[in-house]
């Protein structure tokens, strides 16, 4: 709670935030519309949604927060909301990448990509783009438009298989969670190299909320789950402490203008050498333009 007190407010301003019904995503929403903020929660759950939509309006009185059903492992359902989104006719200063799965068994998205990829990374990487000339829009010298993606400090382990993103040759959910959360760190700062090169008045960062205790453990052995009952109180962060530093990316001061930044604890910190190969970025983003099923403007770009 301190923390959200040293922010300026933000009325009048709006952002989505994608798994925002519970975890991290639920207290980055609640705190956003306590500042002020017109939040929507983009989730696959209209039961959840709505509940978190109806705590929040409780917890903050004046909170302007509302549910629309977006599905990120859908190509389908993301343009869908995009759509409904853009129906509204209203500006988009904040974006929050935040929703995931965590070590789920081998399975498929309707698209037919591996769940931690096509989800975690694919949804994020269209659901952006879609939204990338209403964020630009919204964006000004002053007061840039501002696109935050959670990524995890698994990306350090992670390994970028671009012959098999989709982890067909040998499945590990410990290596294709790491995958994913590493080409959310190699796709926001190949973001922010073409933001800049176009002269945008938006900036993207990826924040590391830490290990927090949230329903993301619920596919981990029992063992597993058991040691972190046990140690919960003693090392993991709460959903509150998790969001700090979206929170911070999203509204602070400091940040004003800043891209490209790996942000742990609220300051910058260096991500994994691998997410600097400039080459991989764009490799990753010319793969991903293919996959979901868009131009790849970013080819006129060094």
């Amino acid at each position: 709670m301190l923390f959200v007190a040293v922010f300026p407010t933000q009325n009048g301003k709006v952002a989505i935030v994608t798994g925002g019904a519970k975890g991290i995503g639920y207290q980055t929403v609640k705190h956003l519309a306590r500042l002020g903020m017109h939040v929507i929660i983009a989730g696959n759950s209209e039961t959840e949604g709505q509940e978190a939509v109806r705590k929040i309006q409780e917890e903050t009185l004046t909170g302007k927060v509302e549910f629309l059903y977006c599905d990120l492992a859908s190509m389908k359902s993301i343009r869908q909301f995009v759509q409904q989104f853009r129906a509204k006719n209203c500006p988009l200063h904040v974006l929050v990448n935040n929703a995931a799965v965590m070590l789920v068994p081998e399975r498929k998205t309707e698209d037919g990509f591996e769940e931690h990829f096509g989800l975690n990374y694919l949804g994020h990487f269209l659901l952006t783009n879609l939204l990338l000339d209403t964020l630009k829009q919204s964006g000004t010298h002053s007061h840039n438009a501002r696109i935050i993606t959670v990524s995890s400090a698994t990306h350090y382990v992670g390994k970028l298989h671009l012959n098999d993103l989709q982890s067909r040759c040998s499945y590990s959910p410990h290596g294709a969670y790491a995958q994913s959360k590493l080409a959310l760190v190699l796709f926001t700062y190949r973001l922010q190299h073409l933001l800049t090169a176009n002269g945008s008045h938006v900036t993207a960062n990826v924040v590391d909320p830490g290990v927090v205790n949230t329903e993301l453990y619920k596919h981990v052995f029992w063992v597993v789950k058991l040691v972190k009952w046990m140690t919960a109180w003693l090392f993991f962060k709460t959903p509150e402490e998790g969001a700090s530093t979206s929170i911070y990316a999203a509204v602070s001061p400091e940040m004003e203008g800043a891209g490209g930044c790996y942000l742990y604890n609220e300051e910058r910190t260096k991500s994994a050498d691998v997410a600097y190969d400039e080459e991989l970025q764009r490799r990753l983003w010319t793969e991903s333009c293919k996959m979901v099923g868009i131009p790849d403007e970013s080819s006129r770009v060094p």
